[in-house]
């Protein structure tokens, strides 16, 4: 199976018209953050930063209470590592806590970096994913062993949606303000 070429598609079909390695250069960057003004292009930032790093995972086994990528992941250990690793931000341990953080946002509004949550096991929000874009989202999953992408349109994961939130501040390229989790 030729999995690289298909994740650098992917990769570059969520990168729209804007290239994956382009980056501001180090002086408008600096002078961005000097001036407090924020762009769409840090947003856009943060989320490929997360989708890269979400797709470092492929593979990985999928391990209960897993937080670590050498002995395996679940789900919110997959996204934990993901955020931490990527933008910098450290998120609560379970599926749950996480779901209660960010703006609480509609299916029809998703976008590259949004959490997406599941009722997998007969309780709300049992279950958490990375959405990618293109209807996709990327998570670790017991069936089947591993982290993968999914469609949301599927029916096993439709008919178990919860709802989403979006950690990363549209406007600035950040993730919100949240009290400091141990």
């Amino acid at each position: 199976m030729q999995i690289r070429p298909l994740l650098l598609a992917l990769t570059l079909a969520l990168a729209g018209t804007q290239s994956v390695l382009a980056e501001p250069p180090a002086a408008q960057q600096e002078e961005r953050s000097l001036s407090g003004q924020s762009t769409l292009g840090d947003y856009s930032s943060s989320a490929e930063q997360l989708v890269d790093q979400a797709l470092e995972y492929l593979g990985v086994r999928y391990r209960f209470g897993g937080t670590s990528p050498e002995t395996g992941l679940d789900c919110s250990g997959l996204v934990l590592n993901v955020f931490r690793n990527a933008i910098g931000f450290d998120l609560p341990r379970t599926a749950a806590e996480m779901s209660k953080m960010g703006d609480k946002i509609g299916r029809q509004e998703l976008k590259p970096g949004d959490l997406v949550f599941f009722n997998t096991m007969r309780r709300t929000f049992s279950h958490v994913g990375i959405y990618l874009g293109d209807g996709k989202f990327v998570h670790a999953a017991s069936g089947g062993g591993k982290v993968r992408i999914e469609a949301i349109a599927d029916t096993y994961w439709s008919k178990r949606f919860n709802g989403a939130r979006r950690l990363v501040d549209e406007a600035s390229g950040s993730t919100h303000s949240f009290p400091a989790i141990r």
